[in-house]
């Protein structure tokens, strides 16, 4: 008997413990790129070598983008034992040797699977071998997992993740797990119980259209999210030619508003200029990295005209006007109704728009009204994005 309880109090220790690591991660929302939405299966060593060589080249880790992620494809079968294969003659030195590349860069590693029993493109998934798997991306040093949902039949959405946390925290190496669920079981309900981030809709792709009706199904998540969970509105399309740069910027800032994951989905060996100063952009991207961990809400709905709010860190505040129609709009914008949205979070102490310098994220300039009330033109999907910086504080 007191053998049964000193095992029992072990493997409880033993799983507080990897769960502590597990809840150090993702504090804020990751970043990084995948190669799902450019390349899509045409993935291989060289390809994943030299998207590393550019993110370190290029500014982006500088910026903050440090996950180089392989999506599906790079897995053919599994062997007599179980163990996955992967495709030699796209990934002929392994994925061990890839990893091992990509931390040479000073960056992180992240791989693609499953919860199903094949992938999304009909290459093995994880099913039932949920703890094998998990040893063997800690052997290989991944340190970011994108889970799937494709070919799981009657599976339990929550009970699958769950297994699959528990061969994470089995394998003992801290990976921050993306839950790819696409929302149809409500994660943001339970996924803080199983992972760092939860897709709340299906994929996103590279249109207007398809992208803004993402935005909608984020309005009322919010409550959800915070340091080490994010809600996760899929990743971005910036620069895949879709939408135009106008749409992009629209596009970046309101997943910065939204506290979303940055997982660029681009070809950052062949980046336009306007592509690399849209997913470069530190003022925006600080928004979204805000140490407080807040997703912004909808504060005004007016149809085609939205007013997203995203309170920070230090009694700070950003504030996004989007143009959703597809005409200019000329709307009428008052900062201290702005800086005042959300009394309750601010009812701890005064506030006077006097004590708060007001920043244009996309113009890069300090905005100075001569009143507080002041027309604004937005052209058709478009935004503006302000911040209210305290005069005594500093970014």
């Amino acid at each position: 008997m007191k053998s049964y309880i000193l095992l029992v109090v072990t493997i409880f220790c033993f799983l507080n413990a990897t769960g502590q690591k597990f809840e150090q991660l993702a504090k804020t929302p990751p970043m990084g790129w995948n190669s799902w939405n450019k390349f899509a299966c045409n993935v291989s060593e060289d390809l994943i070598m030299q998207m590393a060589d550019a993110m370190a080249s290029s500014g982006m880790k500088d910026a903050g983008y440090e996950y180089v992620v392989i999506d599906d494809c790079w897995q053919v079968d599994r062997d007599a034992n179980g163990e996955i294969v992967v495709d030699q003659k796209r990934f002929p030195h392994g994925i061990k040797y890839l990893a091992d590349y990509i931390h040479s860069k000073g960056l992180k590693f992240g791989i693609y699977s499953c919860a199903g029993s094949m992938t999304c493109a009909g290459r093995p998934g994880g099913r039932g071998h949920e703890f094998q798997d998990a040893r063997t991306y800690a052997r290989w040093g991944v340190d970011y997992l994108k889970y799937d949902w494709c070919n799981t039949t009657t599976q339990n959405a929550k009970s699958s993740y769950i297994t699959m946390r528990d061969g994470l925290f089995a394998a003992r190496r801290p990976i921050v797990f993306s839950i790819c669920e696409w929302g149809t079981a409500k994660p943001w309900e339970w996924g803080k119980e199983a992972g760092h981030l939860w897709r709340t809709t299906g994929d996103i792709v590279d249109r207007w259209d398809a992208m803004i009706s993402i935005v909608d199904k984020e309005k009322d998540l919010a409550k959800y999210a915070g340091p080490g969970y994010w809600n996760d509105p899929d990743m971005l399309e910036v620069g895949n030619g879709g939408m135009t740069t106008e749409e992009y910027r629209t596009h970046f800032s309101v997943w910065c508003m939204l506290a979303a994951p940055l997982m660029a989905g681009n070809d950052l060996k062949n980046m336009a200029d306007e592509t690399s100063a849209i997913l470069k952009n530190q003022e925006l991207i600080a928004l979204d990295q805000d140490s407080l961990g807040a997703q912004g809400f909808c504060y005004r709905d007016n149809g085609g005209y939205q007013i997203w709010i995203k309170k920070l860190a230090h009694k700070e505040k950003a504030a996004c006007l989007l143009n959703r129609s597809d005409e200019e709009k000329t709307v009428q914008v008052d900062f201290n109704v702005l800086l005042k949205a959300n009394d309750d979070y601010w009812s701890s102490e005064p506030y006077k728009l006097d004590d708060y310098k007001i920043r244009d994220l996309w113009e890069h300039k300090e905005v100075k009204p001569d009143k507080a009330l002041i027309s604004i033109k937005l052209p058709p999907h478009s935004v503006k994005v302000f911040r209210f910086i305290k005069r005594n504080n500093s970014l």
